[in-house]
């Protein structure tokens, strides 16, 4: 497939791109998120930018028993496009890769499509973002990226939401998010930005199984002068 193809060769580049250190070396000082105009719920960044990731993954939900869909959270695989932010391509890259995961047939998981497209050769994968047990003990589940498969042991951050914009593509994408750091030496805060679909139908039936939904989305790691 063409567009295979053309997805598989963005990501072996990055990796190319990235490939001398663990941590992406390409300049992110003059990277920023483009953010909507006029928009004031998301603060401008202050910290320096360490990544710039591509999040391929699902959003999860379970129906409430007011018949309505609520978030359980995400399971995502991180691929670095730190090297491409300069690129003619970059602008493209979440629709790029938002057309090819929804052509992947229902069931097969974010792994198995990695493991597909690593057949065209290596892709740039950061890491991975999942949902943990509340740090507290109780509460709803938090938000954690890790890098241990690629880094070191402390390459993770578990987050906290700050504040959410209403995604200016359409409401069929999940809001853009800023979090901060609550644990993990990974980033002292996060964006979520420049997301492709990920929400729930509107209604449900009590009882109905739980659902995931398939989403793209950027992700900022940004850390500062002292994390």
């Amino acid at each position: 497939m063409q567009f295979t193809s053309l997805f598989t060769f963005i990501l072996i580049a990055a990796t190319a791109a990235a490939s001398t250190s663990k941590k992406s070396e390409c300049d992110l000082s003059c990277a920023k998120i483009n953010f909507p105009e006029g928009q004031t719920a998301l603060a401008v960044p202050t910290g320096k930018l360490d990544y710039l990731a591509l999040g391929v993954g699902v959003q999860n939900y379970s129906c409430s028993d007011t018949g309505t869909y609520v978030s359980t959270g995400a399971v995502a695989e991180l691929f670095d496009i730190s090297c491409l932010y300069d690129s003619a391509v970059y602008s493209n890259i979440p629709d790029f890769a938002m057309q090819l995961w929804s052509a992947v047939p229902e069931g097969v998981t974010i792994q198995e499509f990695i493991q597909g497209i690593s057949d065209f050769g290596n892709v740039a994968v950061l890491g991975q973002h999942y949902f943990i047990p509340n740090l507290n003990g109780s509460g709803a589940a938090q938000p954690k990226w890790d890098f241990n498969s690629s880094n070191s042991t402390t390459a993770f951050v578990v987050g906290a939401k700050v504040a959410n914009l209403t995604a200016p593509t359409g409401s069929q994408d999940i809001d853009w998010l800023q979090l901060k750091n609550v644990t993990g030496d990974l980033a002292a805060s996060i964006y979520r930005t420049d997301t492709r679909l990920g929400q729930p139908p509107a209604n449900c039936t009590n009882g109905s199984d739980p659902i995931s939904v398939k989403y793209v989305s950027q992700y900022w790691f940004y850390k500062n002068n002292t994390l």
